[in-house]
Protein backbone atom coordinates (compact mmCIF):
# COMPACT_ATOMS: atom_id res chain seq x y z
CA UNK A 1 0.00 0.00 0.00
CA UNK A 2 2.76 2.20 1.03
CA UNK A 3 4.66 1.84 -2.57
CA UNK A 4 1.09 2.73 -4.38
CA UNK A 5 0.91 5.91 -2.50
CA UNK A 6 4.61 7.07 -2.88
CA UNK A 7 3.48 6.01 -6.90
CA UNK A 8 0.51 8.09 -6.71
CA UNK A 9 2.07 10.86 -5.29
CA UNK A 10 4.92 10.84 -8.33
CA UNK A 11 2.63 10.34 -10.72
CA UNK A 12 1.16 14.11 -9.43
CA UNK A 13 4.29 15.77 -8.83
CA UNK A 14 5.01 14.52 -12.41
CA UNK A 15 1.42 15.76 -13.47
CA UNK A 16 1.91 19.08 -11.94
CA UNK A 17 5.78 19.88 -13.20
CA UNK A 18 4.08 19.04 -16.88
CA UNK A 19 1.20 21.91 -16.34
CA UNK A 20 3.64 24.49 -14.88
CA UNK A 21 6.30 24.07 -17.98
CA UNK A 22 3.01 24.04 -20.48
CA UNK A 23 1.91 27.08 -18.67
CA UNK A 24 5.30 28.28 -18.93
CA UNK A 25 6.08 27.72 -22.60
CA UNK A 26 3.01 29.21 -23.42
CA UNK A 27 3.50 32.45 -21.84
CA UNK A 28 6.95 32.52 -23.67
CA UNK A 29 5.13 31.83 -26.65
CA UNK A 30 2.96 34.93 -26.35
CA UNK A 31 5.07 37.61 -25.19
CA UNK A 32 5.52 39.36 -27.80
CA UNK A 33 8.53 41.74 -28.66
CA UNK A 34 11.48 40.17 -26.62
CA UNK A 35 11.44 37.29 -23.87
CA UNK A 36 13.07 38.29 -20.30
CA UNK A 37 11.00 41.18 -20.11
CA UNK A 38 10.83 43.34 -17.12
CA UNK A 39 8.33 43.64 -14.11
CA UNK A 40 6.84 46.47 -12.06
CA UNK A 41 8.30 48.07 -9.14
CA UNK A 42 6.45 46.22 -6.01
CA UNK A 43 6.03 50.51 -5.30
CA UNK A 44 4.90 51.02 -8.78
CA UNK A 45 7.15 53.18 -11.38
CA UNK A 46 9.85 55.69 -10.49
CA UNK A 47 10.31 59.28 -12.04
CA UNK A 48 13.55 61.21 -11.94
CA UNK A 49 11.98 64.03 -12.01
CA UNK A 50 10.37 65.23 -8.85
CA UNK A 51 7.78 67.86 -10.32
CA UNK A 52 6.18 65.16 -12.31
CA UNK A 53 4.45 61.48 -11.11
CA UNK A 54 2.47 58.79 -12.83
CA UNK A 55 -0.96 57.92 -12.79
CA UNK A 56 -2.96 54.36 -13.70
CA UNK A 57 -5.16 55.02 -15.83
CA UNK A 58 -6.16 51.87 -16.61
CA UNK A 59 -4.86 47.81 -15.45
CA UNK A 60 -6.29 44.95 -16.57
CA UNK A 61 -5.56 44.36 -20.26
CA UNK A 62 -4.11 41.32 -21.89
CA UNK A 63 -0.65 41.52 -23.74
CA UNK A 64 -1.27 44.96 -25.22
CA UNK A 65 0.48 46.01 -28.20
CA UNK A 66 -0.16 49.16 -29.09
CA UNK A 67 -2.84 52.19 -28.47
CA UNK A 68 -4.18 55.32 -30.07
CA UNK A 69 -6.35 58.19 -28.88
CA UNK A 70 -10.23 58.43 -30.78
CA UNK A 71 -10.47 61.74 -28.32
CA UNK A 72 -9.07 63.10 -24.80
CA UNK A 73 -9.36 59.65 -22.25
CA UNK A 74 -11.14 57.81 -25.51
CA UNK A 75 -8.09 55.50 -26.00
CA UNK A 76 -8.20 52.25 -28.78
CA UNK A 77 -5.73 49.28 -27.54
CA UNK A 78 -4.88 46.25 -29.52
CA UNK A 79 -4.49 42.93 -27.60
CA UNK A 80 -2.05 40.36 -28.96
CA UNK A 81 -4.48 37.75 -29.22
CA UNK A 82 -6.68 39.65 -31.92
CA UNK A 83 -9.09 41.72 -29.90
CA UNK A 84 -9.21 45.79 -30.14
CA UNK A 85 -10.32 46.75 -26.55
CA UNK A 86 -11.74 50.56 -25.76
CA UNK A 87 -10.77 52.41 -22.84
CA UNK A 88 -13.46 55.59 -21.91
CA UNK A 89 -12.87 57.77 -19.18
CA UNK A 90 -10.50 55.08 -17.32
CA UNK A 91 -13.73 52.32 -17.57
CA UNK A 92 -12.94 49.59 -20.61
CA UNK A 93 -16.18 49.10 -22.37
CA UNK A 94 -18.50 45.98 -22.05
CA UNK A 95 -17.74 44.39 -25.57
CA UNK A 96 -14.43 45.21 -28.00
CA UNK A 97 -15.00 46.91 -30.64
CA UNK A 98 -13.07 44.24 -32.92
CA UNK A 99 -11.90 40.64 -32.42
CA UNK A 100 -10.23 38.39 -35.11
CA UNK A 101 -8.84 35.45 -35.04
CA UNK A 102 -4.46 35.45 -35.13
CA UNK A 103 -1.86 33.33 -34.92
CA UNK A 104 -0.44 34.30 -31.55
CA UNK A 105 2.68 32.16 -31.94
CA UNK A 106 5.95 34.09 -30.58
CA UNK A 107 5.75 37.91 -31.84
CA UNK A 108 2.79 36.25 -33.89
CA UNK A 109 -0.53 38.22 -32.93
CA UNK A 110 -2.39 41.24 -33.22
CA UNK A 111 1.05 44.17 -33.33
CA UNK A 112 -0.06 47.17 -34.30
CA UNK A 113 -2.85 49.89 -34.25
CA UNK A 114 -3.24 53.40 -35.48
CA UNK A 115 -6.26 55.81 -36.14
CA UNK A 116 -6.68 58.68 -38.53
CA UNK A 117 -9.74 61.04 -38.65
CA UNK A 118 -10.98 62.86 -41.47
CA UNK A 119 -13.16 65.28 -39.99
CA UNK A 120 -14.59 66.99 -43.34
CA UNK A 121 -15.99 63.24 -44.29
CA UNK A 122 -16.52 62.69 -40.46
CA UNK A 123 -14.86 59.21 -40.60
CA UNK A 124 -12.67 57.39 -38.69
CA UNK A 125 -10.15 55.15 -39.85
CA UNK A 126 -8.95 52.27 -38.09
CA UNK A 127 -5.37 50.35 -39.37
CA UNK A 128 -4.72 47.02 -37.65
CA UNK A 129 -1.58 44.65 -38.23
CA UNK A 130 -2.29 40.83 -37.65
CA UNK A 131 -1.41 37.61 -38.56
CA UNK A 132 -4.59 36.41 -40.36
CA UNK A 133 -5.68 32.81 -38.95
CA UNK A 134 -8.04 30.83 -40.24
CA UNK A 135 -9.42 27.83 -38.06
CA UNK A 136 -10.28 24.79 -39.90
CA UNK A 137 -12.23 21.13 -39.33
CA UNK A 138 -9.86 18.83 -40.01
CA UNK A 139 -6.30 20.21 -38.79
CA UNK A 140 -5.31 22.87 -36.80
CA UNK A 141 -5.83 25.67 -39.30
CA UNK A 142 -3.83 27.53 -41.47
CA UNK A 143 -2.03 31.23 -40.89
CA UNK A 144 -2.75 32.85 -44.02
CA UNK A 145 -0.78 36.23 -43.93
CA UNK A 146 0.91 39.00 -41.85
CA UNK A 147 -1.97 41.52 -42.77
CA UNK A 148 -3.06 45.72 -42.56
CA UNK A 149 -6.63 46.10 -42.58
CA UNK A 150 -8.30 49.20 -42.34
CA UNK A 151 -12.18 49.37 -40.89
CA UNK A 152 -13.83 52.35 -40.34
CA UNK A 153 -14.98 53.55 -36.70
CA UNK A 154 -19.13 53.35 -36.63
CA UNK A 155 -21.24 52.66 -33.92
CA UNK A 156 -18.96 51.99 -31.34
CA UNK A 157 -17.68 48.75 -33.22
CA UNK A 158 -14.89 48.32 -36.34
CA UNK A 159 -16.68 47.84 -39.26
CA UNK A 160 -16.45 47.50 -43.40
CA UNK A 161 -12.32 45.90 -43.34
CA UNK A 162 -10.13 46.73 -46.59
CA UNK A 163 -7.58 44.56 -46.95
CA UNK A 164 -4.13 46.95 -47.33
CA UNK A 165 -0.91 44.58 -47.54
CA UNK A 166 -0.72 40.93 -47.48
CA UNK A 167 2.81 40.58 -46.31
CA UNK A 168 5.63 37.52 -45.82
CA UNK A 169 4.77 35.08 -42.53
CA UNK A 170 8.07 32.59 -43.15
CA UNK A 171 10.54 31.04 -42.23
CA UNK A 172 10.08 32.19 -38.68
CA UNK A 173 6.83 33.72 -36.46
CA UNK A 174 9.44 35.96 -34.79
CA UNK A 175 10.44 39.33 -35.85
CA UNK A 176 7.05 40.49 -36.96
CA UNK A 177 7.23 44.31 -36.25
CA UNK A 178 4.19 45.98 -36.64
CA UNK A 179 4.54 49.26 -35.68
CA UNK A 180 2.21 51.51 -37.58
CA UNK A 181 1.74 55.67 -37.93
CA UNK A 182 0.21 58.40 -40.10
CA UNK A 183 3.20 60.22 -41.56
CA UNK A 184 3.07 64.01 -41.64
CA UNK A 185 2.45 63.37 -45.49
CA UNK A 186 -0.97 62.13 -44.75
CA UNK A 187 0.13 58.13 -45.56
CA UNK A 188 0.44 55.25 -43.35
CA UNK A 189 3.93 53.83 -42.12
CA UNK A 190 4.42 50.36 -41.03
CA UNK A 191 7.44 48.28 -39.88
CA UNK A 192 8.09 44.91 -40.29
CA UNK A 193 10.97 42.93 -39.45
CA UNK A 194 12.86 40.35 -41.21
CA UNK A 195 10.59 37.34 -39.57
CA UNK A 196 13.98 36.01 -38.23
CA UNK A 197 17.15 36.44 -39.09
CA UNK A 198 18.48 33.38 -38.75
CA UNK A 199 17.94 31.77 -42.42
CA UNK A 200 18.54 28.36 -43.78
CA UNK A 201 17.41 29.29 -47.42
CA UNK A 202 18.52 31.92 -49.76
CA UNK A 203 14.69 32.70 -50.80
CA UNK A 204 14.18 34.63 -47.64
CA UNK A 205 17.43 36.52 -47.82
CA UNK A 206 16.48 39.45 -49.86
CA UNK A 207 17.90 42.34 -50.96
CA UNK A 208 16.28 44.14 -48.37
CA UNK A 209 18.34 42.61 -45.88
CA UNK A 210 21.60 43.35 -48.10
CA UNK A 211 22.02 39.85 -49.46
CA UNK A 212 23.23 41.47 -53.06
CA UNK A 213 22.68 38.41 -54.76
CA UNK A 214 19.41 37.43 -53.41
CA UNK A 215 15.23 37.80 -54.91
CA UNK A 216 14.21 41.45 -54.74
CA UNK A 217 12.18 42.65 -51.40
CA UNK A 218 9.06 40.94 -50.69
CA UNK A 219 8.15 43.03 -47.80
CA UNK A 220 9.94 42.11 -44.81
CA UNK A 221 13.26 44.22 -42.99
CA UNK A 222 11.87 47.81 -43.55
CA UNK A 223 9.29 50.67 -42.99
CA UNK A 224 6.55 50.50 -45.38
CA UNK A 225 5.09 53.79 -46.68
CA UNK A 226 1.56 53.61 -48.65
CA UNK A 227 -1.71 55.64 -49.11
CA UNK A 228 -4.47 55.08 -46.99
CA UNK A 229 -6.09 52.92 -49.34
CA UNK A 230 -2.97 51.02 -49.59
CA UNK A 231 -1.45 51.94 -52.63
CA UNK A 232 2.32 53.16 -53.74
CA UNK A 233 3.38 56.46 -53.04
CA UNK A 234 4.03 57.58 -56.27
CA UNK A 235 6.93 55.58 -58.55
CA UNK A 236 8.25 54.91 -55.18
CA UNK A 237 11.68 55.70 -53.09
CA UNK A 238 13.98 52.54 -54.57
CA UNK A 239 11.86 51.23 -57.50
CA UNK A 240 9.49 51.39 -58.98
CA UNK A 241 8.44 47.76 -59.40
CA UNK A 242 5.78 46.13 -56.83
CA UNK A 243 6.16 45.42 -53.68
CA UNK A 244 9.78 47.68 -54.16
CA UNK A 245 8.29 50.81 -54.45
CA UNK A 246 6.50 50.65 -51.07
CA UNK A 247 10.10 50.51 -49.34
CA UNK A 248 10.77 53.69 -47.05
CA UNK A 249 13.59 52.25 -45.45
CA UNK A 250 15.26 48.97 -45.38
CA UNK A 251 18.10 46.93 -43.76
CA UNK A 252 16.27 46.29 -40.09
CA UNK A 253 15.86 44.02 -38.49
CA UNK A 254 12.59 44.68 -36.48
CA UNK A 255 11.17 48.06 -35.27
CA UNK A 256 8.94 48.66 -32.95
CA UNK A 257 8.80 52.04 -32.83
CA UNK A 258 8.95 55.53 -34.58
CA UNK A 259 7.92 58.65 -35.08
CA UNK A 260 8.07 61.82 -36.73
CA UNK A 261 9.88 65.08 -35.59
CA UNK A 262 7.19 67.63 -34.81
CA UNK A 263 9.32 70.50 -35.78
CA UNK A 264 11.50 69.03 -38.84
CA UNK A 265 8.98 66.20 -39.90
CA UNK A 266 11.97 63.58 -40.30
CA UNK A 267 11.59 59.89 -39.08
CA UNK A 268 13.22 58.55 -36.29
CA UNK A 269 13.26 54.83 -35.17
CA UNK A 270 14.15 52.14 -32.57
CA UNK A 271 15.67 48.51 -33.97
CA UNK A 272 16.43 45.06 -32.08
CA UNK A 273 19.59 44.39 -32.99
CA UNK A 274 20.43 40.32 -31.99
CA UNK A 275 22.27 40.01 -29.41
CA UNK A 276 23.95 43.39 -29.46
CA UNK A 277 23.75 46.55 -30.83
CA UNK A 278 20.02 47.98 -30.62
CA UNK A 279 19.79 51.22 -32.19
CA UNK A 280 18.15 54.75 -32.64
CA UNK A 281 18.50 56.06 -36.04
CA UNK A 282 17.00 58.95 -37.65
CA UNK A 283 15.37 57.70 -40.76
CA UNK A 284 15.75 59.69 -44.15
CA UNK A 285 13.86 58.59 -46.79
CA UNK A 286 15.93 55.34 -48.39
CA UNK A 287 17.76 54.86 -45.09
CA UNK A 288 19.61 51.46 -45.22
CA UNK A 289 19.93 50.43 -41.52
CA UNK A 290 22.83 47.67 -42.72
CA UNK A 291 20.99 44.67 -41.23
CA UNK A 292 22.15 41.85 -42.12
CA UNK A 293 25.54 42.47 -42.41
CA UNK A 294 25.53 45.51 -39.99
CA UNK A 295 23.79 45.95 -36.47
CA UNK A 296 24.59 48.82 -34.67
CA UNK A 297 28.19 50.10 -35.72
CA UNK A 298 29.53 46.60 -35.71
CA UNK A 299 29.82 44.13 -38.71
CA UNK A 300 28.23 40.75 -38.51
CA UNK A 301 28.93 37.40 -39.34
CA UNK A 302 26.63 34.77 -41.11
CA UNK A 303 25.67 33.54 -37.75
CA UNK A 304 25.00 37.22 -36.59
CA UNK A 305 27.70 37.65 -34.17
CA UNK A 306 29.50 41.09 -34.59
CA UNK A 307 33.15 40.30 -36.11
CA UNK A 308 34.76 43.54 -34.16
CA UNK A 309 33.89 47.00 -33.12
CA UNK A 310 36.48 48.34 -35.14
CA UNK A 311 35.41 46.70 -38.36
CA UNK A 312 34.64 48.90 -40.86
CA UNK A 313 31.18 49.30 -42.67
CA UNK A 314 33.41 50.18 -45.45
CA UNK A 315 34.28 46.31 -45.31
CA UNK A 316 31.26 44.66 -46.59
CA UNK A 317 28.95 45.43 -49.47
CA UNK A 318 25.80 46.61 -48.65
CA UNK A 319 22.69 46.38 -51.55
CA UNK A 320 22.28 50.28 -52.41
CA UNK A 321 19.72 49.34 -55.11
CA UNK A 322 21.50 51.53 -57.73
CA UNK A 323 22.07 54.59 -55.82
CA UNK A 324 18.88 55.15 -54.69
CA UNK A 325 19.59 53.62 -51.03
CA UNK A 326 22.16 55.12 -48.33
CA UNK A 327 23.49 53.22 -45.46
CA UNK A 328 23.77 55.36 -42.74
CA UNK A 329 25.10 54.74 -38.85
CA UNK A 330 23.14 54.93 -35.92
CA UNK A 331 22.73 57.93 -33.68
CA UNK A 332 22.72 55.77 -30.42
CA UNK A 333 23.48 52.30 -29.79
CA UNK A 334 23.28 50.10 -26.48
CA UNK A 335 25.81 46.75 -27.16
CA UNK A 336 24.00 44.74 -24.53
CA UNK A 337 20.60 44.85 -25.67
CA UNK A 338 17.28 46.32 -23.55
CA UNK A 339 15.01 45.66 -26.62
CA UNK A 340 14.24 48.58 -27.91
CA UNK A 341 9.97 49.11 -28.22
CA UNK A 342 8.61 52.81 -29.01
CA UNK A 343 10.08 55.98 -29.59
CA UNK A 344 7.92 59.42 -29.31
CA UNK A 345 8.00 63.38 -29.62
CA UNK A 346 7.09 65.22 -26.59
CA UNK A 347 5.93 67.57 -28.87
CA UNK A 348 3.98 69.46 -25.99
CA UNK A 349 5.22 71.51 -23.04
CA UNK A 350 2.66 69.72 -19.65
CA UNK A 351 5.98 68.15 -18.92
CA UNK A 352 7.77 71.47 -18.93
CA UNK A 353 9.77 73.00 -21.13
CA UNK A 354 12.83 71.14 -20.89
CA UNK A 355 11.24 67.80 -22.61
CA UNK A 356 9.45 69.99 -25.21
CA UNK A 357 10.02 68.28 -28.86
CA UNK A 358 12.76 66.00 -27.28
CA UNK A 359 12.66 62.42 -28.08
CA UNK A 360 11.26 59.25 -25.28
CA UNK A 361 12.25 55.69 -25.80
CA UNK A 362 11.01 52.58 -24.05
CA UNK A 363 12.13 49.25 -23.67
CA UNK A 364 10.96 46.08 -22.80
CA UNK A 365 13.87 44.21 -20.74
CA UNK A 366 14.01 46.42 -17.97
CA UNK A 367 10.74 48.83 -18.06
CA UNK A 368 12.89 51.62 -18.60
CA UNK A 369 11.63 55.06 -20.25
CA UNK A 370 14.62 56.96 -21.70
CA UNK A 371 15.40 60.93 -22.36
CA UNK A 372 17.08 62.32 -25.55
CA UNK A 373 17.70 66.09 -26.35
CA UNK A 374 18.63 67.08 -29.95
CA UNK A 375 21.32 69.20 -31.59
CA UNK A 376 20.44 72.49 -32.64
CA UNK A 377 19.79 71.26 -36.41
CA UNK A 378 18.10 67.87 -34.86
CA UNK A 379 19.98 65.76 -36.77
CA UNK A 380 21.87 64.36 -33.91
CA UNK A 381 21.41 63.31 -30.23
CA UNK A 382 22.97 65.57 -27.38
CA UNK A 383 25.33 63.03 -25.46
CA UNK A 384 27.96 64.08 -23.13
CA UNK A 385 31.29 62.27 -21.24
CA UNK A 386 31.16 58.77 -22.12
CA UNK A 387 28.11 58.89 -24.66
CA UNK A 388 29.94 61.07 -26.82
CA UNK A 389 30.79 58.10 -29.40
CA UNK A 390 26.86 56.87 -29.68
CA UNK A 391 27.21 53.92 -27.86
CA UNK A 392 26.18 52.53 -24.08
CA UNK A 393 28.60 49.88 -23.34
CA UNK A 394 26.81 49.17 -20.21
CA UNK A 395 23.57 49.68 -18.71
CA UNK A 396 26.27 51.97 -15.86
CA UNK A 397 26.94 54.34 -19.12
CA UNK A 398 23.40 55.16 -20.01
CA UNK A 399 22.35 55.84 -16.46
CA UNK A 400 22.11 59.20 -16.98
CA UNK A 401 19.57 59.30 -19.86
CA UNK A 402 17.15 57.19 -17.68
CA UNK A 403 13.63 59.57 -17.08
CA UNK A 404 11.59 56.50 -15.44
CA UNK A 405 12.04 53.00 -14.54
CA UNK A 406 9.97 50.35 -13.08
CA UNK A 407 6.72 50.18 -15.36
CA UNK A 408 7.63 46.54 -16.45
CA UNK A 409 8.01 46.09 -20.04
CA UNK A 410 6.89 48.39 -22.14
CA UNK A 411 5.04 48.09 -25.64
CA UNK A 412 4.08 51.69 -26.33
CA UNK A 413 4.76 55.51 -25.82
CA UNK A 414 2.02 57.97 -26.87
CA UNK A 415 1.25 61.84 -26.44
CA UNK A 416 -2.05 62.12 -25.68
CA UNK A 417 -4.20 65.12 -27.03
CA UNK A 418 -4.10 66.58 -23.75
CA UNK A 419 -0.47 67.11 -23.75
CA UNK A 420 0.70 64.36 -21.49
CA UNK A 421 2.98 61.11 -21.80
CA UNK A 422 0.86 57.54 -22.06
CA UNK A 423 2.61 54.34 -21.71
CA UNK A 424 1.50 50.98 -21.94
CA UNK A 425 3.04 47.97 -20.71
CA UNK A 426 2.81 44.28 -21.72
CA UNK A 427 1.26 41.88 -19.54
CA UNK A 428 -0.59 38.76 -19.85
CA UNK A 429 -3.71 39.58 -17.21
CA UNK A 430 -2.73 42.91 -16.08
CA UNK A 431 -1.28 45.13 -18.77
CA UNK A 432 -1.60 49.25 -18.05
CA UNK A 433 -2.03 52.36 -19.17
CA UNK A 434 -0.12 55.02 -17.21
CA UNK A 435 -0.48 58.27 -17.82
CA UNK A 436 2.67 60.84 -16.51
CA UNK A 437 1.92 64.47 -15.58
CA UNK A 438 3.22 67.54 -14.39
CA UNK A 439 2.89 68.65 -10.36
CA UNK A 440 2.74 72.02 -12.14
Amino acid sequence: MLKSTIASILVYLIWLIFIFSTLVNSCNASEGPARGRAYVLPGGPILNDSRLHVETIFSGLKYPTSMAFLAPNDILVSEKDGTVQRIINGHIQSQPVLKVTVDKTDERGLDGLTVYTNESLNITNVFLYYTEFKPTFHSHGVTLGNRVYRYQLSGGILINPKLLLNLPIYPAPSHVGGKMKIGPDGNLYLSVGDMDGSFNSTKYETKAQNYNDGPSPDGRAGILRVTQDGKPVGDGILGSTPILNLYYAYGIKNSFGFDFDPITKKMWDTENGPTFGDEINLVESGFNSGWAKVQGIWVVNKVTERIDKHSSVDSVKLENFDGKGRYSSPEFSWLAPIGPTSIVFMNSGKLGIKFQNDIFVSDIKFGNIYHFKLNEDRTQLVLNDVLQDKIANTMEESKDTIFGRGFGGITDLEVGPDGYLYVLTFDSTNGTIYKITSNH
